[in-house]
């Protein structure tokens, strides 16, 4: 296995390849298109950029100035709603404004990261992290939030061995979907066996597990990113735990599926 620097370095180049093909969608928008509505419900196109600038600026202080994080931090514990509240107050921002600083920011987090101590851990909402595992997520949310993009737009985004880091962050965050949810992680082992878009084969875990899911890593994106319902995708699933897992599975922090669905459905009445 390649030392961990190069991996993140790797991770790094995966980051900003997703990141472009966000940038290649929304470069070019007249002003009036950023305020097009996305599938998360209130979110304009400018929401959803807006959100990704606030995290890059919270992960670049987690990284290089724990104290300023303390700010990020501190926000959300004031509201339940603060993701919302900080992608709003960002958005309304001009629009060439809002472009310019998610691009530096996002410029500032990629160089911060290969920069970044392969063994410290840094601080963050919930569980410290390592570096890898900020680049891992950070990949997963400009590829998650660039769905909602790509489908107000109705454009297609590319497939990308970032899948990759998305489905192993969705498995790794099992446990993490299960305590979100009030409920008991089980200890039932896992297999899970992907297709990539070069027609590569990724697995975790061992095929003689009982609780499966097989599909496309696109698909298995979607699920973990709860960017589709699962009778949307083509996945497989075997055994009890695994369904179960996947009814819920959440690679990204915040609220668990069953209460942002209450708010959405609650959305339209106000």
């Amino acid at each position: 296995m390649p030392p961990a620097s190069d991996r993140i370095k790797a991770a790094v180049g995966r980051l900003r390849q997703e990141s472009q093909i966000l940038e290649d969608l929304v470069r070019d928008l007249p002003d009036a298109a950023w305020r097009t509505p996305t599938p998360a419900v209130g979110w304009t196109i400018a929401h959803q950029i807006a959100h990704l600038h606030w995290t890059d600026g919270a992960a670049l202080a987690a990284l290089r100035e724990p104290d300023r994080f303390e700010e990020f931090q501190q926000q959300s514990s004031q509201s339940e709603r603060f993701v919302d509240e900080a992608a709003e107050q960002r958005a309304q921002l001009e629009v060439a404004e809002l472009f310019e600083r998610w691009q530096s920011s996002r410029v500032a987090l990629a160089e911060a990261l290969e920069d970044a101590d392969p063994q410290a851990r840094f601080p963050w909402f919930g569980p410290s992290m390592k570096a890898l595992s900020m680049v891992t997520a950070r990949i997963m949310e400009t590829w998650a939030h660039g769905q909602d993009v790509a489908n107000a737009l109705d454009a297609s985004w590319p497939a990308t061995d970032a899948l990759h880091d998305i489905a192993h962050l969705g498995l790794a965050t099992r446990g993490f979907a299960y305590r979100i949810n009030n409920l008991e992680p089980p200890s039932t082992d896992m297999y899970v066996e992907l297709t990539g878009p070069e027609g590569q084969v990724w697995t975790w875990g061992e095929p003689s597990a009982e609780n499966s899911v097989r599909g496309s890593a696109w698909d298995f994106a979607l699920l973990v990113t709860q960017r589709a319902e699962l009778s949307e995708l083509e996945l497989e699933i075997t055994g009890d735990d695994a369904a179960q897992w996947a009814s819920i599975a959440q690679a990204f922090a915040g609220a668990p599926k069953s209460v942002v669905r209450a708010r959405q459905a609650k959305a339209p009445d106000g």
